[in-house]
């Protein structure tokens, strides 16, 4: 607990932010200015980018962003080469990721609903129960379309500053060998390397076809629509599920703690509830909100469960408990009555399946 030096009043909040929820939204265009600074000191440290104002305009993801001659895009994967755009990973021949083998059931935010649960069997999961003695090959890209403060793993900073390790589609396809039931792109976030992810799955899904091998994404859902929707139908077919980091309702707040907009965040949410509404043996879709103590409160949590009850009331909702990383150490762990006011609200939302993730952080 702090004193807002805005309101005078005792609250929960974070000293690097400046302000509680309420000055922070009442007061955002004077406090902007200076919580941008934080965010470009921050990327600046790691070799990254402000948002530029000018430039050429890559599309490659949602962010559309700027980039001026001789200088890197926000993600760190493109740069403006006299007037020319080139990328220096997240194409079919060069993923900049890491990967590792996951045994199954794995800590996976989706592993309640996911077909590995045994809701899949017998078209999408090798078990009626929940899936042992198979793996989840985990794949860690290396570069991100956001720069959220709170990020639980910012170590990807480090892979995008050295544009290392560097694995093509092809390579990461020979990793697939008969144990590994399930393929997991997170981050990170896939967003900027998308192309990379959509050519890994035609391949495996050509050269496993008529096996169980579900793929699936962990994402801020900040991606080009159009490669959004080519992975999801792989995703679609495989099984597989795709889990929306919905961070924030109001987009300031999102300016603030990840220094870009999540309008279109939502729009492609929206967008792929479609395709959920089609699959009906094991949700498609999925949800979770970190319940960051001071700022995602029940008045988010309700305007996020009313937006996502409004295209499909089985579309599963994670809560989960924060717990304090990266530049914002400054907040405590998400507490029990915190969590519970969450849950009830995102239920009087309509929501049929909404649960509390990692348990074990609240106090």
């Amino acid at each position: 607990m702090f004193v807002c030096p805005l309101c005078k009043k005792e609250k929960i909040l974070s000293r690097k932010i400046g302000a509680c929820k309420e000055c922070l939204l009442k007061n955002w265009e004077k406090l902007k200015p200076k919580i941008f600074e934080l965010h470009e000191n921050n990327r600046k440290f790691y070799g990254l980018p402000p948002l530029f104002k000018k430039g050429l305009e890559c599309k490659y993801c949602a962010n559309r962003c700027k980039i001026p001659k001789r200088k890197l895009g926000f993600c760190g994967l493109v740069k403006n080469e006299d007037g020319k755009l080139i990328r220096l990973a997240g194409t079919p021949q060069k993923g900049l990721l890491e990967y590792y083998y996951d045994p199954l059931p794995t800590n996976c935010v989706a592993s309640w609903i996911c077909a590995a649960s045994g809701k899949g069997y017998p078209k999408f999961s090798y078990s009626a129960k929940v899936e042992t003695g198979f793996y989840n090959l985990a794949v860690f890209y290396g570069a991100c379309s956001f720069n959220c403060l709170f990020c639980q793993n910012y170590s990807f900073k480090k892979l995008t500053q050295n544009l290392s390790p560097i694995i093509s589609a092809e390579e990461l396809a020979e990793k697939v060998y008969e144990k590994v039931s399930c393929v997991c792109f997170f981050g990170g976030d896939p967003s900027v390397q998308i192309v990379h992810a959509i050519s890994f799955a035609k391949m495996v899904r050509e050269k496993f076809e008529g096996r169980i091998l579900r793929l699936c994404l962990e994402t801020n859902g900040n991606e080009n629509f159009k490669l959004l929707k080519k992975f999801a139908e792989y995703a679609f077919e495989s099984g597989g599920t795709i889990k929306f980091d919905l961070k924030f309702w109001d987009e300031r707040l999102n300016l603030a703690f990840c220094y870009v907009s999540n309008k279109n965040v939502y729009k492609n949410f929206e967008k792929l509830a479609e395709m959920h509404k089609e699959r009906k043996e094991v949700p498609f879709l999925h949800a979770s909100t970190l319940l960051i103590p001071g700022y995602v409160d029940e008045d988010e949590v309700r305007k996020i469960a009313e937006f996502i009850a409004s295209l499909d009331t089985s579309i599963p909702y994670s809560l989960l408990a924060f717990y304090p990383s990266f530049v914002l150490k400054d907040l405590p762990l998400t507490n029990h009555q915190q969590a519970k006011k969450c849950l009830e609200v995102a239920k009087k939302a309509g929501l049929k399946n909404v649960r509390i993730g990692n348990v074990h952080l609240l106090f």
